[in-house]
């Protein structure tokens, strides 16, 4: 069956000498891996890989089979170039922090719809904007949306967060209640926007604090969740 999609990158695997595994979020399939024949072994080949750089957007046309797990591509575009995402070193960062997320989150071979979208929109937020060191924060936080352990707002103005049960508390219940300065920065995001993040202003070390917080929220909810290999690169870039 011949499929037509969008597609976002997640991952790609060096197969034998010249081949590439890459996973992709599909718009119309959800989480698809697509086995790339010889795209290592020559020039044309070489072209063809710089389109599986980590967080494209592409357009897909695929052979699908069901039930096969390596699904082949027919023919590939770019939907988007972006101006920044893998020239900018501290952009290209976020974008193999958050690869490395993603792929580690979406597991589904389901169609959704809302979920691509955000992803899609908000990458070429960051493609354009010139502040954006608490993204990867936002993203993350509206990301849980999606996936179904978004923070309860009801009762914001108690002094504490529970993270196993994702609400807001009046007293603080065990070791995953947070209060202090990642409960601030937590309240402070919640009602933020992408294009307001540049008036959210803390420090690396509370970056550092909020991201490892967010991490284990996710952890807790997700139960294959792995804390990302990339996560201390990305703080030293961050420092």
């Amino acid at each position: 069956m011949l499929i037509s999609t969008n597609a976002i990158v997640l991952s790609k695997l060096k197969y034998r000498d010249s081949d590439l595994i890459v996973k992709c979020y599909t718009e119309q399939l959800g989480v698809v891996s697509f086995l790339l024949r010889g795209v290592l072994k020559n020039k044309k080949g070489n072209s063809k890989k710089a389109y599986f750089q980590l967080l494209s957007q592409l357009q897909l046309e695929i052979i699908y089979k069901e039930n096969r797990s390596l699904q082949v591509i027919k023919e590939v575009k770019l939907n988007h170039l972006y101006t920044s995402l893998h020239s900018n070193i501290l952009k290209s960062a976020i974008v193999m922090f958050l690869a490395e997320v993603l792929s580690n989150t979406l597991k589904e071979e389901e169609q959704n719809n809302l979920l691509f979208s955000y992803i899609e929109t908000t990458l070429l937020w960051l493609d354009v904007h010139s502040e954006y060191s608490n993204f990867h924060l936002l993203f993350l936080l509206n990301l849980t949306k999606y996936l179904g352990f978004y923070p309860e707002e009801l009762n914001k103005k108690y002094n504490y967060f529970n993270l196993l049960d994702g609400k807001f508390e009046i007293k603080e219940k065990g070791k995953y209640s947070i209060y202090g300065e990642n409960l601030t920065l937590l309240k402070t995001l919640l009602g933020t926007t992408f294009d307001a993040l540049s008036s959210v202003k803390i420090n690396a070390k509370q970056r550092q604090s909020f991201l490892s917080m967010i991490l284990l929220y996710f952890e807790l909810h997700l139960g294959s969740f792995k804390t990302p290999k990339s996560l201390q690169i990305f703080n030293q870039v961050f420092s």
